[in-house]
């Protein structure tokens, strides 16, 4: 199958899991226990002060009907209008979204520069002292949840040493990478410690195999061994992670970015839980999911640009 058409297959595939994940997110929002329409009104409001609340955000109708407007809404591009801002929920994407997908960006960015000289340095020192100080940083990275190292990192790096903001965003791109970094290293340190532990046993095992002593007998250079025979192949399984755990990362972004108080989508998706803010939380919760698709299926695609051997 050539590229394009398995590219258009995986799309059409899409359909069906965010047609199913469109009615779960429908059918959860409103079994969150509270009301919209008293949550804007406030406890103070009377009986028929919020039945008109009600009518007005069409929360009267039966389910089915409100499940028909949703999916007309989407039909024609319409994610709804957010019932706190009452501003179209697309326009809160399109002013979130690039924050969002930069700090994931950041993030994986950070984690391969961590990742790669940690697998490798492991995997050539094997055994010795080194070997044992990066299989531990691994072990605390795994088991460490990430929302207590964005507070430790908060209370270390920017409450006591002051070398970092503690939230916000900057006014320029340069500025932005500044108030990022924090956030970013938070969900990277995760991420490196699988990929590196992955990576490392990859390169141990790739170093044992057939074509790397052949290249040796040939009498190509350590290093020539190293990263054009050796890290190579051993980086097809770390694709596969590093796909699966692109993906975790977007949905890791919601709690690190209320951590670090940044204006993205998922500081404003649980402020919308809170809220009953239903429209926003429905448009948020697709928008996240095509994303994930998306991850995936660049995912797979890159198998075929790592090892040639393998077709779509």
């Amino acid at each position: 199958m050539g590229r394009t058409a398995y590219i258009i297959n995986r799309l059409v595939q899409m359909i069906p899991t965010l047609a199913i994940l469109g009615v779960l997110t429908f059918l959860m929002i409103r079994a969150i226990p509270g009301d919209p329409a008293v949550t804007l009104l406030g406890v103070q409001a009377t009986p028929d002060k919020v039945a008109q609340m009600r009518s007005h955000l069409g929360e009267d109708k039966p389910l089915p009907v409100q499940f028909g407007i949703f999916v007309s809404q989407l039909a024609h591009g319409d994610l709804g209008r957010s019932m706190v801002v009452q501003i179209p929920v697309l326009t809160l994407v399109k002013q979130r979204l690039p924050l969002t997908l930069g700090l994931v960006a950041f993030a994986m960015v950070i984690a391969l520069v961590i990742t790669i000289p940690l697998s490798v340095l492991a995997a050539v020192k094997r055994d010795t002292w080194i070997d044992q100080a990066i299989r531990g940083f691994t072990v605390l990275g795994i088991s460490t949840p990430g929302f207590w190292v964005g507070i430790l990192l908060l209370i270390l790096l920017g409450v006591r040493l002051r070398v970092f903001p503690v939230g916000g965003v900057g006014t320029s791109p340069l500025q932005d990478v500044y108030y990022l970094f924090l956030p970013a290293l938070t969900m990277a340190l995760g991420v490196a410690a699988v990929l590196t532990r992955n990576l490392r046993d990859a390169l141990l095992s790739t170093m044992r195999s057939e074509h790397v002593n052949v290249a040796r007998a040939k009498g190509l250079r350590g290093r020539v061994v190293l990263m054009r025979h050796v890290v190579r192949n051993a980086l097809i399984s770390t694709v596969t992670l590093l796909g699966l755990y692109l993906g975790w990362l977007v949905g890791g972004s919601v709690i690190i970015e209320s951590v670090f108080a940044l204006p993205g989508m998922g500081s404003m998706l649980i402020s919308s839980i809170m809220a009953r803010d239903y429209q926003v939380v429905q448009g948020f919760t697709l928008v996240y999911a095509v994303l994930v698709l998306v991850i995936y299926l660049l995912t797979d695609l890159a198998y075929s640009f790592v090892d040639p051997r393998i077709t779509l």
